[in-house]
């Protein structure tokens, strides 16, 4: 049975699209998806982002344990703080990305993603075996409303919001009178927050912050647009640009893996190795040449032999023109500003390998 967010009713109400996503019945556009697009790179969007989980790991020996199962040192992690990790099985390919934020000395918050929360919550009791930790799954007692935008922390400043937070911070705080868990995180390359709040006050709450943010611009904003961001601040997709498959280093997340890390940990044996001697695959960004739309599992050719595929692919509604991820072979010869093909419709058509993020990220706040 497809699962409804708290928010289903209000999305509805709102004339949104709705699909199926990651067994979700969730909203893909209220307008257009340019539009709302826009409206999160220039003002500031709302998000229902409600189906994501929200696992609590506690217990005396919870940082030993979170140490053992992904590559980030958890040990380094101070309170309120947040970091970006993976989840990788024992050959290091990736069960799933998560955010594990410090809520307290024994206490951490794990956001995973929605397609992913019962194989994540397998794989960490399996492994929790020998630690004195609780493993806590309280998806179904929280919404998660994502609110992005130049103009997100002046919305939620005049709604209340007195904390200071940098990036990457976690704080409880007061939203429009309702006690919420604010992190200044995002997915959509932007400044933001992310409010995690109790489910009987998430419809108040949006409410709320589509009133008050009537005069900044807000729009409720859908999956497609979330998508189109993500993908312009080259942001990964589990699913399409992650897999079992594929190690954090393969994927160019290399950045989030300590190589001083002395603690053991899945798949330790095999990142080490890649980081040391190279992986046979990388991650690059396209940017099409034409028309084309590359689109996830197209082939990519250089020189008329097939060198990869497509993972993520669409327009830019910022740039104007059609970009891509790709998984291509790791040679020296394939590198920013090398003219590749990709199949679409038995045709070939140039594409050009880029830098990575398509457009400059403005999520990086530091106060």
């Amino acid at each position: 049975m497809t699962k409804e967010t708290f928010l289903h009713e209000k999305h509805v109400k709102l004339g949104a699209k709705m699909v199926d996503f990651a067994g979700w019945h969730m909203p893909v556009q209220y307008t257009s998806i340019i539009e709302e697009h826009k409206t999160v790179r220039e003002k500031v969007g709302l998000f229902d982002v409600s189906h994501m989980g929200e696992v609590f790991v506690s217990g005396k020996d919870a940082m030993a344990f979170l140490n053992r199962i992904v590559p980030q040192d958890i040990s380094k992690l101070n309170y309120e703080k947040a970091v970006y990790c993976q989840l990788p099985n024992k050959l290091g390919g990736l069960i799933d990305d998560l955010i594990i934020y410090k809520l307290g000395i024994l206490e951490y918050l794990i956001i995973c993603n929605a397609s992913r929360i019962d194989e994540d919550l397998n794989w960490m009791v399996r492994n929790s075996k020998n630690f004195d930790v609780k493993i806590d799954n309280r998806s179904h007692e929280f919404s998660l409303l994502a609110v992005q935008g130049p103009l997100a922390d002046t919305l939620m400043r005049n709604m209340g919001l007195t904390t200071q937070q940098d990036s990457f911070t976690i704080k409880p705080a007061t939203i429009a009178g309702i006690k919420v868990l604010i992190s200044r995180t995002g997915y959509t390359g932007e400044d933001g927050y992310e409010i995690l709040v109790e489910n009987r006050n998430s419809e108040y709450l949006w409410d709320k912050i589509l009133e008050e943010g009537k005069n900044f611009g807000i729009k409720p904003i859908g999956l497609g647009a979330r998508d189109t961001l993500r993908l312009e601040a080259a942001l990964h997709l589990y699913g399409n640009d992650l897999d079992e498959n594929t190690t954090p280093i393969e994927a160019g997340l290399g950045w989030s893996v300590p190589k001083d890390k002395e603690e053991d940990y899945n798949g330790k044996e095999v990142i080490m190795e890649q980081i040391k001697n190279g992986t046979s695959k990388k991650l690059v960004g396209l940017k099409m040449l034409d028309k084309a739309i590359a689109r996830h599992e197209y082939e990519v050719y250089k020189n008329g032999k097939n060198i990869g595929v497509i993972t993520s692919g669409g327009p830019s509604p910022m740039l104007g023109v059609n970009i891509a991820l790709a998984y291509v072979k790791n040679d020296k010869e394939i590198c920013t500003g090398s003219i590749v093909q990709v199949m679409i419709r038995e045709k070939l058509h140039d594409a050009e390998i880029v830098k990575r993020p398509f457009v400059e990220k403005r999520n990086k706040i530091k106060l």
